[in-house]
């Protein structure tokens, strides 16, 4: 494809506890068992710390987390062919994210995935290490440059 679609601009958030285990939702619209973490577009005009704590809010009904620390560089995939000019209204040929590492302050009880528009059907709290086997084919490297970049600081953070 000569004339690919724009990106979509994210926030994506990896909020992992006090084990240093990773929030990963089931989605609600995918047949398959794909899990991922919280993520969600950043809105005209808005900063995207402020679009990862909405986005929370919006998906797992809390933003009881502290910011540990934020991509520096935007991060991206793209749609495969199968969905490429489908999703988003066709809008959009992937994603363009700014990924947050959050540690979760809250407790389990705080987190309620039956939102007004919720995303999730399940949610559990995982391994880093398994978060690539979980999400669709087509966010695997993508996980893995997130997990990369914020495996130290979650060490550093979970002692």
């Amino acid at each position: 494809m000569t004339d690919r679609l724009p990106y979509r601009l994210c926030a994506g958030m990896m909020v992992i506890n006090n084990d240093g285990l990773v929030f990963v939702g089931a989605r609600l619209d995918n047949k398959a068992d794909a899990w991922q973490m919280p993520q969600g577009g950043i809105d005209e005009g808005e900063d995207p710390r402020q679009a990862a704590l909405r986005e929370l809010r919006e998906e797992i009904g809390t933003d009881k987390v502290t910011i540990l620390a934020e991509s520096e560089n935007w991060l991206t995939y793209d749609l495969p062919d199968e969905l490429y000019g489908k999703m988003w209204k066709g809008r959009y040929g992937g994603q363009k994210q700014k990924w947050f590492l959050m540690q979760f302050t809250g407790t389990d009880a705080d987190i309620n995935i039956e939102t007004e528009h919720p995303e999730f059907r399940a949610w559990e709290w995982a391994a880093i290490d398994t978060l690539p086997e979980r999400i669709v084919p087509f966010k695997v490297d993508l996980y893995r440059q997130v997990i990369a970049l914020f495996r130290e600081k979650i060490a550093d953070a979970t002692g």
